[in-house]
């Protein structure tokens, strides 16, 4: 049996108990079944034997019915909050008879529905953690943790950076146990109002009301501001009496008897205020009453570095903000889209940027880039570095000239930061595209098909290392973006998981395109918010989304656009598909095969004989007679001609074949390119 070393006035541990002290042991409990399972160390902890325990109930046998209610009504509370894990400190009757303080943690297994099906977790011997308390009284529960969690409270608070992170570290998992508390308010002083930031425990919730209140004496909360003394309280319902009757309304729904009004004073200003609730406490001891002022100093000095780091946060980001285009211009024939998401850590301040450009002759240029960096600094540079590269474009230049500009701009600025890029000039007239790349992710199509591309751009150095080496040329790319099709440009951050390859992200983004919404606006949203969250949310993004209007005619002269790679077998099968598809819709399904036919071997010309892809256009002319008209367009400046094949010849019978089948063709210049166009009459009469 335990007994008492009477000089000391504390327990003296049997063998059995000093064996059991520092152990640690799990569990797994099956909420659906009730069965719980405890290893060997577990049941050591518990003071059992293997052969002695039957389940559930025998661990009830060694939980005194106070302690096991409140311990149930701490786990039933994490399950209906939805809280993934839950901790407590309880106590048990030992098979000597003495009470043992013990320590457990759980987390909370949930379905694809969110309910709860399985708890798994640790039990502990605390003995050691509260060795300064005589066994035992159960009313003096809240002193649980006071002492032995000082260090967690310190831990915790020394990682938090923002006013968000040290509440979220006073309401979290175990913020509560670290204070032996039952509730907790923590309020901030703004002007002459005390603003209640975060509430946590049972029926604290009835604090509602008081979110915003003056500093007028009329609460103990803003009496602990105002006078910089703490109230230490052993019986709330007296303290409504004496004191505070505009309390009365709340006293009840709190359930709390006893109550800790701290204030949190840094250099000597009252910054807030730190209210504790105690269900089960009867009075304050001279240690608990200066335990409790040393950790509200704790949390005073941190709320200090927290508001002055928001402040300065505050400033990093309104610079970025004022550096970053306030207005997108509208353009006809085009829809376009820009989100921004900075970094949740750090100063939430970075170089990554988005612009779009408006240039002669109904263009439209867009930029996406990524300056080194996050910090204010990196915003600095971001903001000069894109009002040069938007003075460079609106000069009329070539993409790749544009691009060679802006790294010599960034060289002569004298910083070893680099900034990666990409740089389009969009004709919305006719869809054609011009692309730079400076060491930066290349851009992606949604095509009208459903098919989703990443376009092979060929790239430069960064921006400011190209200058370094001497290395300023940018190739350019041209592609196509036909009426209805979407273009995706993004930063690094919506595709890169710290710790995974970039290509799972890139992979990500392509099928969050392909399922995603159509208008560009919806689209941004659901990809920055989406894949931010997905990533940890750990880098800023910029994200510019560029849709070109659809143009689907009208309903008596119906239209459909295509953009088939070049060497793209899947794309030349599923253009196949879809004018099969719109021939039948439009009622004119006799002229599948002839169209079908025209329009392969035009595209498989295409494919084979330029160095890009194809353009194909398929619509009705109603007018003078009711006709099909097929385009293909091409960047290659060399017009086919038809030729006269051998008997024994392999090619050269493309164009014979549409003369047959045709009503009439002919070709176009168009741009920097021509049109193949051909016609088909329902009929089958030629021209």
């Amino acid at each position: 049996m335990a007994g008492r070393d009477r000089d000391r006035n504390r327990p003296v541990i049997g063998a059995d108990e000093r064996l059991a002290l520092n152990r640690m042991g799990s569990f797994d409990w099956d909420l659906e079944s009730g069965a719980v399972e405890l290893d060997a160390a577990g049941l050591a902890v518990f003071d059992l034997r293997p052969d002695e325990y039957d389940g559930a109930e025998t661990l009830s046998s060694r939980i005194p019915r106070e302690e096991g209610r409140r311990l149930q009504a701490v786990v039933d509370a994490a399950i209906r909050s939805g809280r993934t894990s839950y901790g407590s400190f309880f106590q048990l009757t030992r098979r000597s008879g003495s009470r043992q303080w013990t320590h457990t943690r759980g987390r909370i297994l949930r379905d694809e529905r969110g309910r709860p099906y399985r708890v798994v977790g640790i039990v502990r011997n605390a003995t050691a953690d509260l060795s300064e308390f005589t066994v035992v009284n159960p009313a003096e529960t809240g002193r649980t943790g006071m002492t032995g969690m000082v260090h967690s409270t310190t831990d915790a608070l020394s990682r938090a950076i923002t006013v968000d992170d040290v509440a979220a570290a006073l309401t979290g998992a175990g913020g509560l146990e670290n204070f032996g508390a039952d509730g907790l308010a923590l309020g901030l002083v703004e002007g002459g109002a005390l603003k209640l930031i975060a509430l946590a425990g049972e029926s604290i919730e009835v604090l509602d009301d008081l979110r915003l209140h003056r500093l007028d004496g009329s609460l103990p909360l803003a009496e602990a501001v105002l006078n910089q003394r703490p109230r230490f309280v052993s019986s709330l319902r007296d303290l409504v009496i004496d004191r505070f009757p505009r309390l009365r309304p709340y006293v009840r729904g709190l359930g709390a008897n006893a109550a800790a009004f701290l204030p949190l004073v840094a250099q000597s200003r009252s910054i807030g205020c730190l209210a504790l609730f105690y269900r089960r406490r009867t009075h304050f001891s001279t240690e608990d009453r200066d335990m409790l002022m040393g950790l509200a100093g704790i949390v005073a000095q941190s709320l200090q570095r927290a508001i002055l780091f928001d402040q300065e946060r505050e400033f990093a980001t309104g610079l970025q903000a004022s550096m970053l285009p306030r207005d997108i211009p509208e353009f006809p024939g085009a829809e376009i889209a820009v989100r921004y998401h900075a970094a949740w850590s750090g100063r939430e301040v970075g170089g990554d940027w988005y612009d779009v450009i408006t240039l002669p002759g109904g263009r439209v240029g867009v930029v996406i880039g990524d300056v080194q960096g996050h910090d204010t600094h990196a915003a600095a540079i971001m903001g000069q570095l894109r009002i040069a590269l938007r003075a460079f474009a609106g000069e009329g230049h070539a993409p790749a000239t544009v691009l060679a500009r802006a790294s010599r701009f960034l060289a002569e600025l004298d910083t070893e930061r680099f900034a990666t890029c990409v740089y389009a000039q969009v004709d919305l007239a006719t869809g054609g595209i011009r692309a730079v790349r400076a060491g930066h992710l290349g851009p992606l199509v949604r095509h009208n098909d459903g098919r989703i591309g990443w376009p092979h751009l060929r790239g430069g150095l960064p921006l400011g290392i190209a200058t370094a080496f001497g290395q300023e040329d940018y190739p350019e790319t041209r592609l196509d973006l036909v009426p209805g099709e979407t273009l995706v440009l993004c930063t690094d951050g919506l595709v890169e998981d710290p710790g995974s390859d970039i290509s799972v992200g890139m992979d990500a983004l392509a099928e969050m395109v392909r399922t995603g919404p159509g208008r560009a606006s919806t689209l941004a949203d659901h990809l920055s918010e989406r894949l931010w969250e997905r990533w940890g949310t750990g880098d800023d993004i910029a994200l510019l989304v560029l849709r070109r209007r659809p143009d689907p005619g009208t309903d008596q002269a119906p239209r459909i656009h295509l953009y088939v790679h070049q060497a793209d077998p899947e794309g030349l099968v599923e253009s196949r598909a879809v004018l099969r598809r719109a021939l039948a819709d439009w009622g004119l399904a006799e002229l599948i095969d002839d169209v079908e036919l025209a329009a392969g071997e035009l595209l498989v010309n295409v494919l084979l004989h330029t160095e890009g892809g194809a353009v194909l256009t398929l619509e009705v002319l109603p007018e003078p007679v009711r006709r099909i008209r097929l385009w293909v367009k091409d960047r290659s400046s060399v017009w086919p001609r038809r030729r006269e094949p051998g008997e024994a010849a392999t090619s050269g019978r493309g164009l014979l074949l549409v003369d047959a089948v045709a009503a009439r063709w002919g070709v176009e210049p168009r741009g920097d390119g021509k049109a193949v166009w051909c016609e088909f009459q329902p009929d089958g009469g030629r021209g």
